[in-house]
């Protein structure tokens, strides 16, 4: 499914459930943010997105413990998951989703290898009961390239958990 397709499909659930999505950006810097709000009609789901490029930021913006990035780094699952419950909780919705990577060209490392990416998924169902399922992955390419992968990750992901 192409990146268009799958935003049409999220907003399509999204919609049907009434409810709003909130983006937590690290290393997509907004992509997956412009990506929802090129469809005309994303303010019906679409609530708004932090991009919070540096570890300061993550704490500031999002409340993700100092500790814990220092413990995991902040291209972990344990960030990524405090990431999208951080923008789940300040923007009042049912659905966040939170991207921290490395997209090179540089500072990947041997545990982190450019490529590297931590995602994960603040669902809060109707019944108030949260869960934040997480995941890395590893994509290839150029900066860009990689970025690109990990929005349409995202969001594909986000439409799979939601049809479930």
């Amino acid at each position: 499914m192409s990146t268009s397709e799958t935003v049409l499909t999220l907003a399509a659930i999204l919609k049907a459930k009434q409810w709003r999505l909130a983006l937590a950006e690290s290393c997509t810097g907004g992509l997956v943010c412009a990506t929802l709000t090129e469809l005309a009609g994303s303010s019906d789901w679409f609530e708004r997105g932090y991009v919070t490029y540096s570890n300061e930021a993550k704490t500031e913006c999002l409340g993700v413990p100092a500790e814990l990035i220092q413990s995991f780094g902040a291209v972990s699952e344990p960030v990524a998951k405090a990431m999208a419950e951080g923008a789940q909780l300040n923007a009042g919705v049912n659905a966040a989703i939170s991207i921290t990577g490395v997209a090179g060209p540089s500072g990947g490392s041997a545990e982190k290898p450019v490529g590297t990416v931590c995602f994960a998924w603040a669902i809060q169902n109707d019944a108030g009961e949260n869960r934040v399922p997480s995941k890395t992955m590893y994509f290839v390419g150029d900066r860009q390239a990689i970025r690109e992968q990990a929005c349409q990750y995202a969001l594909s992901e986000l439409a799979k958990i939601l049809e479930d």
